[in-house]
């Protein structure tokens, strides 16, 4: 008898349910999250979702988010605060995007960063970005086409966008830990504006036109010092990044043809390898890129089924990169003063003794850094027609 009582109570153990579990019903989900600064508070908002919106059985034709706020001295505060205003326990187990206001970047951001790296219900997936001209409460109050969701779709654009086209890049909350705690590279990170009539963005009828009154679209990249936003690079700068930190994985390139007219070139594969040295006590840096393309169109006289005209077409494509990889290196040098390259990084692998005595006026030692640039581009092919679609025949 006694033996069968241990054996119940020793089940009983295992048949318990989680001890801390909720409902689905119990909590808000919170797909964005936006932190701006008002006066010596922080203004915390949360793109949350109406459940009965986007329930399998319909809605009844209301936003499928709300934005809920709360302000408080720390990020912490304030979200503990939004409780007042819901029915629900926020839960930011699914957050796609976090969005930081621009002067609440150039204040810094690791302390409002403090409580979403420490947060152990956040993973560590989704993308952080700058709200640029504009409040992080004003992008999470645009209502977007296409993605009924505002959250869904900055966080969908983001990743389609640095996939596609070479000058914006998605940093997630770990990477950007990672770039603020480094010695040898800075952070970037993407910029967001609201294009159009920014009052009209949270309407309804916002989503009901053909062309949006507003609409949220991707913008270049915040250069960081520390924890500081201290610039915008421009979108060549931007593609220029990116080609250094093997960050394209798709994009297209233009080019002028001998005779005049444009032919575009379609990468299909970058890849860039960066090897630091130190000579006679001066750090040098070189930057090997290697491109595999086609041609993606011609609008130009140039006959592509002769092997010298493909070459030319490969050799000014490496000199629109070089120049454009360069100009983002010497820009950033001149402007900025600080290494979002991680060229620091290089030269502490390649040099660990020498990088010791160096890092701590790294800014100076970057401003002044010999950087050779090479590229070299192979096209593979030329599509299903030689020649432009116009290429006139002589008799």
């Amino acid at each position: 008898m006694k033996r069968g009582i241990f054996i119940l109570l020793i089940l009983s153990i295992f048949l318990t349910g989680c001890w801390n579990r909720r409902e689905l019903n119990e909590l808000a989900i919170t797909l964005a999250i936006g932190i701006d600064k008002s006066d010596d508070e922080y203004l915390v908002s949360a793109q949350v979702v109406v459940p009965s919106e986007v329930s399998m059985s319909g809605g009844k034709g209301g936003s499928p988010v709300t934005l809920i706020q709360a302000k408080g001295e720390t990020v912490y505060e304030a979200i503990r605060k939004m409780t007042k205003g819901l029915s629900r326990k926020m839960y930011p187990g699914h957050l796609r995007i976090l969005v930081i206001s621009e002067s609440l970047a150039k204040e810094g951001i690791g302390d409002p960063l403090d409580l979403i790296s420490r947060d152990w219900e956040l993973r560590s997936d989704f993308y952080v970005a700058i709200a640029r001209e504009s409040t992080a409460e004003q992008i999470l109050n645009v209502q977007t086409p296409l993605e009924t969701i505002p959250a869904n779709k900055i966080f969908n654009t983001l990743k389609v966008s640095e996939e596609n086209w070479a000058a914006t890049v998605g940093v997630t909350l770990d990477e950007l830990i990672v770039d603020l705690r480094s010695d040898g590279k800075e952070a970037v990170l993407t910029g967001i504006l609201i294009i159009g009539k920014q009052e009209l963005g949270s309407s309804k009828q916002n989503v009901e036109t053909i062309t949006p009154a507003a609409s949220i679209k991707l913008d270049d990249l915040a250069v960081f010092k520390d924890d500081k936003l201290i610039g915008w690079l421009t979108e060549d700068e931007s593609r220029g990044y990116n080609g250094i930190i093997n960050q394209v994985k798709d994009t297209v390139g233009t080019v002028s043809c001998p005779e005049g007219g444009k032919a575009d070139i379609e990468v299909l594969r970058f890849k860039t390898k960066v090897k630091g040295n130190v000579k006679n006590g001066s750090p040098e840096v070189n930057v090997l890129s290697t491109i595999e393309a086609n041609v993606g169109a011609i609008e130009c006289q140039i006959d592509l089924t002769k092997p010298e005209s493909i070459r030319i077409l490969e050799k000014a494509y490496e000199t629109a990169v070089e120049d454009t990889i360069s100009h983002s290196i010497k820009s950033v040098q001149e402007k900025y003063e600080t290494d979002i390259f991680g060229f620091g990084d290089a030269i502490h692998r390649s040099n660990p003794k020498e990088w010791r005595t160096m890092k701590k006026q790294w800014d100076q030692h970057f401003s002044d850094l010999l950087v050779n640039v090479k590229v070299d581009v192979k096209i593979q092919k030329t599509g299903t027609v030689n020649n432009s679609v116009l290429d006139k025949r002589k008799d």
